[in-house]
């Protein structure tokens, strides 16, 4: 399709502006461009159509099927969205006096009692932006707390091979050298490696469980022993807290800290670049470190903001997306403590059914049916069979308009496909996925090198992606730059 300064028509214009009814003001000379901005001019219908057209090639959980593991592409409930737009929550400002703001205030000291209790924890902040800024807040208490104890020697994080790749770059950001160990055959943390790893120098360990390939770890508790016996904190990745909410707290398990991603467990939209929210909490003994300021609650029932006593400053400005968590707030509300584990029993029910589905029709698991809320497909069997990829799959279902599972994640299976259904799927949607599966399965026997093409009907086909990451076309080149 045609860019907007492809369709633009000099002197075409939109709109025609009322006389001016305010006091004209006029800029000194220095502030002004030396000539016009370059912008398209056209009439409201063309563009109109122009962004139509984008949005008709577009793809979310509204236009269907979206099993991208790790992800957690829920549903996101209306009556989310009608809540955070309610007058009271977004005619305000982050400066103005808390006493004029007690309600929001109110939603986010909620907000954080609730997320502690599903997580076990004594406290929280809602700051982070992300899950990713999540990570790296909740390393920064680690590292206060070492620092406090004058522990300079603990500089090393471990991290499993499956963990997601933002927790090595998080702790590498936070000022700390990553040490990596292997998964055992079962798919887990090897216990071995793990005490071979552990020592002075061990300022604490990252995990995920259910881990990336969709397996809840049985030696959790023992592994948790092992780092606090070495003197290390232990730090849970909350990205896959979708399968165990309402059922396991990572605060009993013995972590001692956790981010939660919003956006993949209670209903959020994703960040995309834009507003996302990663709440961090943590055991009593790393609160003095959390960035402040923190809600209180007082004894009149008003409420405050205070600084914690050793903070470690302000990972976000002001208090972190506010009404991305006013829907959390919504979504937990709207469930209730019924409904919260009944969603992760749904998303972990999904999940099963499709995998033992996938694995009948004929595709390879490499750590068998039983999964939590995701699995991982290994590919890698029909591509020795027949030439058919991971990617040839995951391009040819986007023919029949469904959002290609994770794909080549966790880099511990080579050709990998990690399917999440989430709870918000109905089964009619889960037999349509696996027919959809088994048809490509046949035509990668029937002809494997055809998917290669895949896809025939998008409006794009097959890009060069290496080169479309490596050297983006970010410029539009007018005719007389050429």
């Amino acid at each position: 399709m045609k860019l907007l300064f492809e369709r633009s028509v000099p002197g075409r214009k939109q709109t025609i502006f009322p006389d001016l009814d305010v006091p004209e003001v006029s800029f000194d000379q220095t502030l002004l461009r030396d000539k016009a901005p370059r912008l398209p001019q056209m009439a409201e219908v063309d563009l109109g159509r122009h962004y139509t057209e984008l949005a008709k090639q577009t793809h979310g959980v509204n236009d269907g099927f979206y099993p991208l593991g790790s992800c957690t592409m829920k549903y996101n409930p209306r009556v989310n969205e009608q809540v955070s737009a309610l007058s009271g929550f977004t005619d305000i400002h982050p400066l103005q006096p808390a006493e004029t703001a007690q309600g929001c205030l109110r939603a986010m000291y909620e907000l954080e009692g609730m997320l502690a209790e599903i997580c076990g924890m004594d406290a929280m902040t809602l700051q982070p932006a992300a899950g990713a800024h999540g990570e790296y807040t909740g390393l920064l208490l680690i590292r206060a707390h070492h620092l406090a104890k004058g522990d300079t020697a603990r500089t090393k994080i471990i991290v499993p091979d499956s963990a997601h790749g933002t927790n090595p770059a998080s702790a590498v950001m936070a000022g700390f050298t990553v040490v990596s160990v292997p998964s055992n055959e079962a798919g887990g943390v090897d216990l071995d490696a793990l005490r071979a790893a552990v020592g002075e120098d061990t300022a604490g360990l990252m995990l995920t469980n259910p881990n990336t390939l969709g397996l809840f770890d049985p030696n959790i508790l023992e592994i948790c022993r092992i780092v606090h016996e070495a003197g290390g904190l232990c730090y849970y990745d909350g990205a896959n807290l979708n399968a165990v909410m309402g059922h396991a707290r990572p605060g009993d398990m013995g972590f001692d800290c956790v981010h939660v991603n919003l956006h993949k467990t209670f209903s959020t939209p994703h960040g995309g670049g834009g507003p996302g929210s990663g709440p961090v909490g943590c055991k009593a003994f790393l609160a003095p470190y959390l960035p402040g300021p923190q809600v209180t609650k007082s004894a009149d029932g008003s409420f405050s903001f205070v600084q914690p006593e050793q903070s470690v400053g302000k990972v976000r400005s002001f208090y972190g997306n506010f009404l991305v968590t006013v829907r959390a707030l919504a979504y937990i509300l709207t469930l209730g403590k019924e409904g919260i584990p009944e969603a992760s029993e749904a998303a972990v029910l999904n999940a099963n059914y499709l995998a033992h589905l996938l694995s009948k029709a004929g595709y390879t698991l490499p750590y068998g049916e039983r999964c939590m809320h995701e699995f991982v497909i290994d590919v890698g069997p029909l591509k020795a069979e027949t030439g058919a990829s991971a990617m040839d799959v995951a391009k040819r279902l986007l023919d029949f308009d469904v959002h290609p599972p994770t794909m080549y994640f966790p880099l511990i299976v080579h050709e990998a496909l990690m399917v999440e259904p989430t709870e918000t799927e109905s089964r009619e949607t889960l037999d349509e996925f696996v027919s959809l599966m088994t048809n490509i399965l046949a035509e990668a026997r029937e002809d494997g090198e055809r998917l290669h093409g895949a896809p025939f009907t998008r409006p794009i086909g097959r890009p060069d992606e290496v080169t479309a990451a490596r050297k983006p076309c970010l410029h539009y080149v007018f005719d007389e730059e050429a």
